[in-house]
């Protein structure tokens, strides 16, 4: 940990311009630990250009907004690219122009794209990685509540608000540090949860289309219709993926929605392994929560055999 951090802080002093990156469809975590990042290195080098990029997600905009960057900024770059396994999933393909490349990511280490790639998988976050490297460099007391609130709701995004079993004590321990910081941790809670009430009437439609079978693997399947029947985006549908989740004894289910080129599978467990078999399909993500895109209906038919198969 420590060697890599080095690493990490010696190549932003090197450089005047950094720009970090984060994967796409940012959930919290990527929002929190990309703009966490930045807002700590503003703060840490304030006569440094810090920069934040990449498509955006109307439901999180509370959280922040990114930057818009000219190519040639790239050219004598640092690039940070957080919370991202493999390089097809970096939003803003531009990261590859930068001068230099460096990961920082919790997930399995299936793509090594940068120069120095720091990954520990047993983080619950990648915004828990970046407070402890804060804490590597005790600069505790120069960040500030608008980092620590990006932190806490990185941490709290990707532990489901500390259900998930990637919660360990360490992890309650950065969120009570964060804690500490003057922001209103409630408020922040509360934006995070929130949804249009135009969204909820979908709610009600996945609560009445699942499917469930007696071994606990259930499926949710979104076609364009519905999308079309609701309004939505893909994106907002996908909102409701853990919908279901408190069904008793459900074990596996995958959340799949119609996005036009493909079907975006949203795949979730309950202790049980499932990123193997995203893998097999070409996708990827943590052992209890994963994703993987199909190109249609009978793939997901595939998709949904092995994933019950599981049990």
């Amino acid at each position: 940990m420590a060697k890599e951090f080095e690493l990490i802080m010696d190549r932003v002093k090197e450089n005047e311009t950094v720009i970090i990156h984060r994967h796409v469809r940012p959930d919290p975590d990527a929002y929190g630990s990309q703009l966490g990042l930045q807002r700590y290195l503003q703060l840490k080098f304030p006569d440094k250009a810090i920069y934040a990029v990449g498509e955006t997600e109307a439901s999180l905009d509370f959280m922040g907004t990114t930057d818009n960057v000219n190519d040639d900024l790239y050219k004598d770059a640092l690039v940070i690219v957080c919370d991202t396994a493999n390089a097809p999933r970096i939003s803003d393909q531009r990261y590859q122009d930068g001068a230099h490349v460096l990961k920082i990511d919790h997930h399995p280490a299936t793509d090594q794209y940068g120069e120095v790639n720091y990954v520990n998988v047993d983080a619950s976050s990648t915004s828990e990685i970046i407070y402890d490297m804060i804490t590597h460099f005790n600069d505790q007391s120069i960040i500030d509540a608008e980092v620590a609130r990006l932190l806490y709701l990185g941490i709290v995004g990707d532990t489901g608000r500390f259900l998930f079993n990637n919660t360990t004590p360490h992890t309650m321990h950065i969120a009570a540090e964060l804690l500490k910081y003057d922001f209103d941790h409630m408020k922040a809670l509360n934006q995070m949860a929130e949804k249009d009430p135009r969204l909820l009437p979908f709610q009600g439609y996945v609560l009445q289309n699942f499917e469930l079978n007696e071994q606990g693997f259930a499926k949710v399947q979104i076609t364009q219709d519905v999308l079309e029947q609701y309004e939505l985006e893909p994106n907002e549908a996908s909102l409701f993926v853990n919908t279901i989740a408190d069904i008793r004894d459900l074990k596996i289910w995958v959340f799949a929605v119609d996005e036009g080129n493909d079907i975006r599978c949203r795949i979730r467990s309950k202790g049980i392994v499932i990123n193997d078999v995203a893998n097999d399909f070409g996708g990827g993500g943590h052992p209890n929560a994963s994703g993987v895109s199909v190109r249609d209906w009978n793939r997901f038919d595939e998709l949904a055999t092995a994933l019950n198969n599981k049990l």
